[in-house]
């Protein structure tokens, strides 16, 4: 087994655990590689089976952009705050790394999204992936910059299915948005900014797209989830200097009126491999503290 090792010795946590990540993937496979868990483009002559990044659920997240294409599963040994997506710390990476580097480890598939930068003229400037999540965020200086959405099944992104409904195929105009901005997230990333935004707890398992509005001078402007073969475009009518394109936190784009971010499902899937002693509502309770009750004093807690 051929297996990409990819991490941040400069990160004390990650240091730490690092010679004893290698010692353990020596006893079950060849590290071909170590590499910085940075965004570098991989060269097409690494053959690798296996990715293993070492770090937090940022340096995850980079490294699933990284390898996308090649469909190679990706391994995340937690060393960061969180580790919601990283579900492997030390101990249950040595107890699962036979299943791991094994012929039939267990894989989770999750959606990604595929995210264009279109000028007036329609010329594409940007073509980016983003696993959690792509947000159009006002910027300085922060006055409230006004969006015009668009739910289309028309055009498409990559070979994602196109669905017809009662009438043919849509292309609709949505709702405009004046406020700091709106998040467009995959059901992965609807733990992150989408939910601290007010948006919903979504299933990584279901097939959808989760759009939350950032703060709207609206008092009935709900988040809506729409279906993964639906592309959403943002088009941005008035912007701020600082207006800006994000994706997952890493990447940025700046923006101006009259730019449009087409948001859609991205062909591959992220392939991520699973810790069998872990399932997604543990997570949700014991790292969200998803549904945590009140202080009870008779209960003690």
């Amino acid at each position: 087994m051929k297996v990409l090792l990819a991490a941040n010795p400069e990160r004390p946590a990650t240091a730490m655990i690092l010679d004893e990540v290698r010692s353990i993937l020596s006893q079950h496979a060849e590290i071909v590689a170590e590499l910085a868990a940075d965004s570098a483009v991989l060269s097409s002559n690494l053959a690798f089976e296996r990715m293993v990044a070492v770090g937090g659920d940022g340096t995850l997240i980079a490294q699933v952009r990284r390898i996308l294409e090649r469909g190679v599963p990706m391994i995340g040994v937690n060393s960061g705050r969180l580790g919601f997506l990283a579900e492997f710390d030390l101990a249950s990476f040595e107890a699962h790394a036979q299943m791991i580097f094994g012929p039939t480890p267990l894989v989770r598939q999750r959606l990604v999204m595929d995210v264009m930068v279109k000028r007036k003229d329609s010329t594409v400037v940007f073509h980016g992936i983003a696993i959690n999540d792509a947000v159009v965020t006002a910027g300085p200086p922060f006055r409230m910059i006004e969006l015009q959405l668009r739910f289309s099944n028309e055009q498409g992104f990559s070979n994602a299915p196109r669905v017809s409904g009662e009438h043919g195929f849509s292309n609709e105009l949505g709702p405009d948005v004046s406020g700091d901005g709106v998040i467009i997230a995959s059901p992965l990333g609807s733990t992150a900014y989408s939910v601290s935004a007010g948006g919903p707890i979504v299933h990584p398992d279901v097939e959808a797209l989760i759009v939350t509005p950032i703060c709207p001078h609206s008092l009935g402007f709900r988040p809506i989830v729409v279906p993964s073969h639906l592309d959403i475009s943002v088009r941005v009518v008035r912007a701020n200097e600082g207006t800006t394109l994000v994706l997952d936190g890493q990447t940025n784009v700046r923006l101006s009126a009259g730019d449009t971010v087409q948001v859609g499902r991205h062909q591959s899937m992220a392939r991520l491999v699973g810790n069998p002693d872990v399932n997604y509502w543990q997570q949700l309770l014991s790292k969200m503290r998803w549904a945590a009750p009140p202080t009870y004093r008779d209960r003690g807690v």
